[in-house]
C-alpha cells in the first residue's frame, strides 16, 4: 500500500500537524536556512529546495496553480531558492516560468532543469524551449536527464556555459542500475553538480558517487528523498522516536530529509512540494541541529528494523 505524507497527517504525527505546520510552529520558523557551498565557485544554497515532478506537471485552472503561488512565495519569503524541474515533467517549467514571473522573485532563485534529447539540434531545441518556458534569459543549472546522449548534451551545455547562457552544467539519474555509467560519467567529465536519488530506505548512492561527488568537487542534489513514498508507509502510525528532538526533530518529513542534509557531501534536497504545510514542514529540516554520524547510523538501524 502506498502511504502519502497526506495520510500520515490523518493518523499518528497528522493530528492536529497540519494546522501547526500550516502557522510555522513545527515547521520553518523565522531566520536562516542552513546553506552549503557549490565547490565549483563557492556559491551558497539553502539544503532545501523545491522539486516540480507529479504535482506541478498538469497545474492549468486558478484552482490548480493557486497553492503553487502560495508555496513559491511563501518559499521566497524564507530564504529558499533551488527549484528544480524538467521539460519531462509535463508542464511544470512553464508553470514555475509563470509564477516566478508573477510573483518577481527570479533575482532570488536559483532554477535548475534538465536535458534529455539525443542529438545535438534536438537538444539545442528542448534547451531553448525550456529558457522560453521558464521566462529567463539565464538558467542557473541544466544537467544532462538520466545520461541520455550525455557526451553531446554536455559539449551543448559547455558551450551554453561559455556564452553566459547557462551558469553550471551536471548529469542527473535516479536510477541505480545507471549508477556504473554514472560513476564513469563523474570520473571523466568535469561537473558543477551531480543530481541522484538518496533515501533513508536507499542509501546505495552514499557507497560510492557521494564519496566521489566529494573528491571530484561536484555539488550534490538529492532527488527522490522519501524513497518513492515507502518511508512514509514504513511509519504509518509510529510516533517519531524521543531522540529525534536531539537533532530539532519534529516530523516524519523532517526525519527524513535531516538524514539526507547531514551527510558532508550533499548540497541541497529538492523534495516534490506542492502545498504550503509541506513546504514548511520540509523547510524546518534546513533549521535547528543535523544528526552526527553516530546518530545517522541510527537512524538507518531505526528504518532498517521496520
Amino acid at each position: 500500500m502506498y502511504v502519502t505524507r497526506r495520510e500520515l497527517f490523518k493518523v499518528g504525527i497528522g493530528s492536529g500537524a497540519a494546522l501547526l505546520l500550516s502557522s510555522g510552529r513545527l515547521g520553518a520558523q523565522p531566520g536562516p536556512l542552513i546553506e552549503r557551498a557549490i565547490p565549483s565557485s563557492g556559491e551558497r544554497l539553502p539544503v532545501i529546495g523545491v522539486g516540480t515532478a507529479r504535482r506541478w506537471e498538469k497545474a492549468t485552472a486558478p484552482a490548480e496553480m493557486a497553492p503553487l503561488l502560495d508555496v513559491l512565495r511563501q518559499f521566497a519569503e524564507r530564504g529558499g531558492k533551488v527549484i528544480d524541474t524538467a521539460p519531462s515533467y509535463g508542464g511544470a517549467e512553464a508553470v514555475v516560468g509563470e509564477l516566478v514571473g508573477e510573483l518577481g522573485v527570479r533575482a532570488s532563485l536559483f532554477l535548475a532543469t534538465k536535458v534529455g534529447a539525443t542529438g545535438r539540434e534536438a537538444g539545442l531545441q528542448e534547451i531553448e524551449a525550456s529558457f522560453r518556458r521558464l521566462r529567463t534569459s539565464r538558467v542557473d543549472l541544466i544537467a544532462v536527464h538520466n545520461l541520455r546522449d550525455t557526451a553531446t548534451q554536455l559539449r551543448t551545455l559547455r558551450e551554453l556555459k561559455q556564452a553566459g547562457r547557462i551558469r553550471y552544467v551536471g548529469i542527473t539519474t535516479s536510477f541505480p542500475r545507471q549508477y556504473p555509467d554514472f560513476e564513469r560519467t563523474m570520473r571523466a567529465e568535469t561537473l558543477d553538480f551531480i543530481q541522484v536519488d538518496y533515501a533513508l530506505d536507499s542509501r546505495a548512492a552514499a557507497s560510492t558517487i557521494l564519496p566521489l561527488a566529494a573528491d571530484r568537487g561536484m555539488a550534490v542534489m538529492i532527488n527522490l528523498p522519501f524513497g518513492r513514498g515507502r518511508l512514509f508507509q514504513g511509519v504509518q502510525g509510529k510516533a517519531l522516536p524521543p531522540w529525534a528532538s536531539n537533532f530539532d526533530c519534529a516530523s516524519w518529513a523532517q526525519f527524513f530529509l535531516k538524514y539526507i542534509v547531514s551527510h558532508p557531501a550533499v548540497t541541497c534536497c529538492v523534495p516534490g512540494t506542492a502545498k504550503v504545510e509541506y513546504l514548511l514542514d520540509n523547510l524546518g529540516a534546513a533549521q535547528g541541529r543535523l544528526p552526527d554520524a553516530a546518530t545517522r547510523r541510527r537512524m538507518e538501524e531505526f528504518i532498517d528494523r521496520l
